[in-house]
């Protein structure tokens, strides 16, 4: 691993993948391609720990010439696929970019990649990986008392967003069959942390609370999920891309299920604690319940049983270290949070899609 493409690297988890690579692999040089929409942000960018390595191009993924002279102008030997539209309400609402940007542009990740390792034999096929990011939503949704989601699990996805990520998924283990490709997958619980965009349930709430603003919550708040502290996600990718067997899923998640109204109680905790001459603590009393998202899946859960025995991972942060992380995190670094709420982007999504903020995955 010499030359590394990660697409998406100036989102949430690309940004923090991008800083863990830099840090943790001396050698590795990053070509970062974004398309800086509304949740990439050169900001997160900030503070590299070697921005000599770290080589920044502003481009689609969609773009098949762009990516075919990336490949060769860097000699990239290793893929990192972030890039992809996440947010399930937007998919709802307008589902086309995520069957855009989600299912063609990892086709035409893909598609250049097998010409450059495959077709053309740049590199030994042992020498080379495409790593795809996806999530546990292709799975569907868990009733109480069902085993968490394996490898093994079918697919059931039920969001317009879920679906592209699943289609994505199939292309990449398609092309793993197909052509010969090195791949690899790893899905995913819902990643939290540092630099996350303020739509997302645990920024957003944090950020409402600190303003006095009304924190709603979808339906009874009893939807429960598995969360992940993105740098425990990032050191998972990272052993997965050098230690996972080409050809294999890996699920990665936080181990605890936790309910939606539980994670916002908590954080409504540690900001009475960390901010305790706020005008609006205690903030718990911010909450409100709201009409529940159309489709809403009710549980997800992960075991990550495969990836802790095969490469020896697991999380280093309990939810409540990871959350109280979090929220220290959007205390100390008020100058990115202005910046993001300032936006006229963000503020035109709340306003026109929500009466009294949003609650979103």
């Amino acid at each position: 691993m010499q030359s590394v493409l990660v697409t998406g690297g100036a989102g949430f988890i690309g940004s923090n993948f991008v800083k863990y690579l830099l840090r943790e692999e001396s050698d590795v040089h990053v070509i970062n391609l974004d398309a800086l929409t509304y949740a990439g942000n050169l900001e997160n960018l900030n503070d590299l720990p070697a921005p000599e390595r770290h080589e920044f191009i502003k481009g689609n993924i969609c773009d098949g010439p762009l990516v075919h002279r990336l490949l060769r102008e860097y000699k990239i030997d290793t893929i990192v696929h972030f890039a992809a539209e996440s947010h399930v309400d937007r998919s709802i609402l307008g589902p086309s970019q995520f069957i855009q940007t989600n299912i063609v542009g990892t086709f035409t990740l893909l598609d250049e990649a097998k010409k450059f390792w495959v077709d053309e034999e740049a590199f030994s096929l042992a020498d080379v990986r495409l790593h795809h990011i996806s999530t546990d939503e292709v799975y569907g949704s868990l009733g109480p008392d069902d085993p968490p989601f394996s490898e093994t699990t079918p697919y059931a996805p039920n969001s317009p967003y879920a679906a592209s990520k699943a289609s994505s998924d199939h292309l990449v283990r398609a092309y793993g069959h197909t052509y010969g490709m090195p791949i690899s997958i790893t899905n995913c619980s819902n990643n939290y942390g540092p630099l996350q965009y303020p739509e997302k349930l645990i920024p957003l709430m944090i950020l409402n609370a600190l303003t006095g603003k009304d924190l709603p919550i979808y339906g009874d708040g009893q939807q429960i999920r598995d969360w992940l502290l993105v740098e425990d996600h990032c050191e998972a990718i990272l052993r997965v891309i050098k230690d996972g067997i080409p050809g294999e899923t890996y699920n990665v998640g936080g181990g605890n299920q936790p309910t939606n109204i539980e994670i916002v109680e908590l954080i409504c905790s540690f900001l009475d604690e960390l901010v305790p001459d706020s005008p609006h603590a205690p903030h718990i009393s911010l909450i409100r319940h709201v009409a529940d998202r159309p489709g809403h899946d009710r549980r997800y859960a992960i075991d990550n049983t495969k990836i802790r025995r095969e490469l020896d991972w697991q999380p280093h942060d309990s939810l409540q270290s990871g959350l109280l992380k979090t929220v220290e995190w959007y205390l100390r670094n008020s100058n990115w949070v202005l910046m993001v709420l300032n936006n006229p982007t963000f503020k035109g999504w709340i306003d026109r899609n929500y009466s009294i903020g949003s609650l979103n995955e």
